[in-house]
């Protein structure tokens, strides 16, 4: 008995054994306990609430100086596009995207890639898209990565080989694209669209994780009302449109911003601005055109809306609601609250009950907002007189197209309290072209200047020249009240007082672009510069050569280790720092440092 019994035992340990080496998988449950481990990075914004917050603590305010590198990687990523994804994290490797859908994997110990898979999307695919060959990020589920891609396509690949298993076209307008990172719920694979410029019409849907079909589509914008609505929200929508705007598509397009709560059951998404931008000539009667510019909320198995938020009615300026939003639960006013709280384009911080959609609080978190004069007690924005351009007259906004707050993430840390808006403050001048002409799959603003067409290898065009204008540009009622713009900002906004704890501004930017990572060492990363969460003050930074993407963190082997892209083409490169690292950091080839 006692051979049989050791036997039995040494068994149970090879067991145990196989069982600690076999890889986790990124199921439900990993997905849903991600916002408790911090070893790991699974999904875009580490967790399905999408804080950007890290809780391990490794690296912290007193030893953050001893940051340095441990490894880069030349990404060798295609000409014509930025760097935009967040990679993530998981069984020692990193997963990303590079510009032109370029997918990769790589050994997070070496440094060494393990595989990239090049999907081949026509150069002149984007020659008249915004904004460039760009991917915000990928997915992970089940052993495979996920990923929508600029010609349309959702594919899945074999997580250990980048090997394709199966791809879906997603896509009806020829304008439209997919830039942002698609997200995994309840096995199912949520994807939007992009190309509002196109006045292409916005929808997000839902594809088996394992068979690519798809569950279910939500349009943001609806369609021809002659014909039957394909859900019960879009006969609503409706009725806040006039015209024939379903003729140029609408907009509305969900091209960033997702979360999800899943004791709830409820998926956020954050929708685009109108197509064209001007309501003179989607909406010549007015109206708040929904679901433009709104943060929608769905149950993800049906698409069937729960609730929704606007918080442009009748979108004039670009002002999407894309913007990457946060949940959370804290005590407001002595009550404890579940919230969703976002920094859109248009300026404001909104606070909004995630299981209701009530409006509890929002206050402006850009110092020059012209456009409105403030919320309302629901929310709805009090527009300032003179705030909208007319065929005769052109009118100067802040924040401009580029938004107060635009794609790059933004953090929360329950440490502190506190929200880490990456922002900017700007200006634009908003002028109706003088005739315009819908043209299906270009783009169709309806603005005189601004972006011009995009050339094959991703850059853009001049605009045509227009005649000037019978009037001078003018600015809103109250703008001369306003401080000046300040460029780049990095706000430290706490959402129970809808207050600035501090602010650090930059003329020409801060921090070369990218979003915010906050951790439990009480630190908050901006690029390549770590600083005191609680006062920011600045405690760690480096050089990595401009450009720098939101950087996250993880554990491996007992270390904790923060990664992030920097550099732009042809030098791009993925960056991974740890305490005492000691490799150099490779340095700007001298010729390319204008690119």
């Amino acid at each position: 008995m006692k051979k049989y019994s050791w036997i039995a035992a040494a068994m149970t340990v090879c067991v145990w054994v196989a069982l600690a080496q076999r890889p986790k998988q990124v199921d439900d449950n990993a997905l849903k306990s991600a916002a408790k481990e911090g070893d790991e990075w699974l999904t875009y914004g580490r967790d399905y609430g999408e804080t950007h917050y890290s809780p391990l603590k490794q690296i912290d305010v007193s030893n953050v100086k001893r940051l340095g590198l441990a490894w880069s990687w030349e990404t060798e990523s295609p000409s014509g596009g930025r760097v935009e994804g967040t990679p993530l994290f998981s069984n020692g490797i990193l997963y990303g995207s590079l510009a032109w859908d370029v997918l990769f994997a790589v050994d997070a110990r070496t440094g060494k890639m393990k595989w990239r898979w090049d999907p081949e999307i026509p150069r002149q695919h984007i020659s008249q898209i915004c904004c460039g060959p760009v991917n915000r990020g990928v997915a992970l589920y089940k052993g495979k990565v996920y990923a929508g891609l600029l010609d349309g396509r959702l594919v899945a690949l074999d997580q250990q080989t980048g090997k394709l298993v199966w791809e879906v076209q997603t896509l009806e307008d020829p304008g439209a694209i997919i830039t942002g990172a698609v997200r995994v719920v309840k096995g199912k694979v949520i994807v939007g669209n992009s190309g509002a410029e196109q006045a292409v019409r916005g929808h997000f849907s839902a594809y088996d994780a394992e068979t690519g079909k798809m569950a279910w589509r939500f349009y943001t914008v609806p369609g021809d009302p002659s014909k039957p609505f394909e859900h019960p929200e879009m006969a609503m929508a409706a009725k806040t449109w006039t015209g024939e705007w379903w003729k140029m598509g609408g907009g509305g397009t969900p091209w960033d911003a997702m979360a999800y709560d899943p004791d709830a059951d409820i998926l956020y998404v954050g929708t685009g601005n109108g197509g064209p931008w001007s309501h003179v000539y989607r909406s010549p009667g007015g109206g708040d055109n929904l679901f433009l510019a709104s943060v929608v909320a769905v149950k993800p198995e049906t698409g069937k809306m729960v609730w929704y938020f606007q918080e442009t009615p009748g979108d004039d300026w670009d002002f999407t609601s894309v913007q990457p939003m946060i949940l959370a639960d804290m005590a407001i006013n002595g009550r404890q609250r579940k919230v969703l709280m976002h920094a859109p384009k248009n300026g404001f911080f909104y606070v909004l009950d995630r299981i209701t959609g009530e409006f509890i609080s929002g206050d402006k978190y850009a110092k020059r907002v012209t456009w409105a004069k403030g919320l309302d007690s629901k929310g709805r924005p009090i527009e300032a007189k003179g705030n909208r351009a007319a065929l005769d007259q052109a009118v100067i906004i802040s924040p401009g197209p580029g938004g107060a707050h635009n794609w790059q993430p933004m953090s929360y840390s329950p440490l502190t309290g506190l929200v880490y808006i990456p922002g900017q403050e700007s200006s634009y001048t908003y002028r109706l072209a003088s005739a315009f002409t819908y043209n299906r799959g270009t783009r169709n603003m309806g603005m005189q200047g601004g972006l011009g067409p995009r050339l094959p290898n991703g850059q853009t065009a001049p605009p045509p020249p227009e005649p000037p204008a019978a009037t001078p540009a003018r600015e809103p009622e109250g703008a001369e009240t306003q401080p000046q713009a300040t460029g780049g900002f990095l706000v430290a906004w706490d959402p129970k007082t809808e207050k600035e704890r501090w602010r650090l501004t930059g003329a020409g930017g801060l921090n070369g672009g990218g979003g915010t990572l906050a951790t439990a060492g009480n630190l908050l990363f901006h690029g390549p510069v770590a600083y005191n969460a609680e006062t920011g003050e600045k405690l760690w930074e480096t050089d990595l050569g401009g450009t720098n993407v939101t950087p996250i963190s993880y554990s491996l082997d007992g270390k904790q280790y923060v990664t992030l892209f920097a550099r732009n083409y042809p030098n791009n490169r993925l960056f991974t720092f740890v305490l005492d690292g000691n490799q150099p950091i490779p340095p700007v080839p001298a010729e390319n440092t204008a690119k």
